[in-house]
């Protein structure tokens, strides 16, 4: 029997290039790489050059025992690369070269009978940025189960229509509080972030929504009910890839029957771990979680 994945991740693999180092990154690898630590099995559906960068993503992931059955390969455009360049506070500025490979996902129809087996199948906005992964993206959100839309708003890489369509038929969207406001901006003005929520919720029936609010926590909209985490108190290394550690944390909770406040917790406990560590994918023991949930109270 071939193997299953619970959990289909599309969209952006690509090297982070940092002012001190080089390291692999991409919204949906992140998240892949952290549901593989906590046990589960993934799949990314993307696409690498052949150069050397590709090369090496493939071999990362085969070292860390994740699927590489859907990465499709490239003869003409390079593997994706970004250089990020740290701002004020926790804002990084982030320089995403374009044309790159996982513009131009082919559809294959292998990827019909993965999504049919599977639980939840996670996007992002970014990946949505190419007209060829776009459609590509659109015929798999048809054929999806439970629908994940991680929101990843970099400037100029996105348009309100696309946005729009991509928050229809959502079942859960994780956002920022900066990609909050720049939604319900559309809209019309709103005085909290909890009416800023609903708002959303409401326009495009979003069961479940999660705000991420950096040092100040976080937020779950789930089944009509509000449940805050203020997050936990560490030694920031840098923030690349914390929020997608949340997620991966928030949605092994979910699966495993967790309710909504200990799977905010775990999840927040997760980003905040990876916060503590330089990049987002570092080596870690997941039961670090754990002793951060016990030992580190929330601010």
């Amino acid at each position: 029997m071939p193997k299953t994945h619970p959990i289909v991740c599309f969209g952006e693999i690509l090297w982070d290039i940092l002012p001190n180092e080089t390291v692999p990154g991409g919204a949906p690898m992140n998240v892949a790489f952290h549901l593989k630590k906590l046990g589960l099995e993934p799949a990314l559906i993307t696409r690498v050059g052949l150069d050397n960068y590709g090369k090496r993503l493939i071999q990362l992931m085969e070292k860390e025992d994740i699927t590489t059955e859907f990465f499709q390969m490239d003869f003409e455009l390079d593997t994706g690369r970004v250089t990020m360049t740290p701002g004020e506070g926790d804002d990084i500025h982030y320089d995403i070269i374009k044309p790159v490979a996982w513009d131009h996902v082919q559809w294959d129809p292998q990827f019909l009978p993965l999504l049919t087996q599977s639980s939840w199948f996670i996007y992002g906005s970014l990946a949505a940025r190419s007209e060829a992964s776009r459609s590509v993206l659109y015929r798999l959100l048809e054929a999806a189960p439970h629908k994940v839309l991680d929101i990843n708003l970099r400037p100029p890489h996105y348009t309100r229509p696309v946005l729009e369509k991509l928050l229809e038929n959502v079942d859960m969207l994780k956002l920022n509080l900066g990609e909050l406001e720049l939604l319900t901006g559309w809209f019309s003005s709103y005085r909290s972030d909890n009416d800023r929520i609903k708002a959303i919720q409401d326009r495009f029936h979003i069961p479940t929504i999660i705000l991420t609010k950096g040092s100040k926590g976080s937020t779950m909209s789930y089944e009509g009910e509000f449940y805050e985490h203020p997050g936990f108190t560490v030694d920031v290394a840098d923030t690349v890839g914390s929020g997608d550690a949340f997620l991966a944390g928030l949605l092994y909770s979910l699966i495993q029957g967790v309710g909504p406040p200990a799977a905010i917790e775990f999840a927040s406990a997760m980003g905040a771990l990876i916060a503590s560590y330089s990049g987002p994918c570092p080596q870690y023991d997941i039961r670090q979680v754990q002793t951060l949930i016990k030992g580190n109270q929330p601010h």
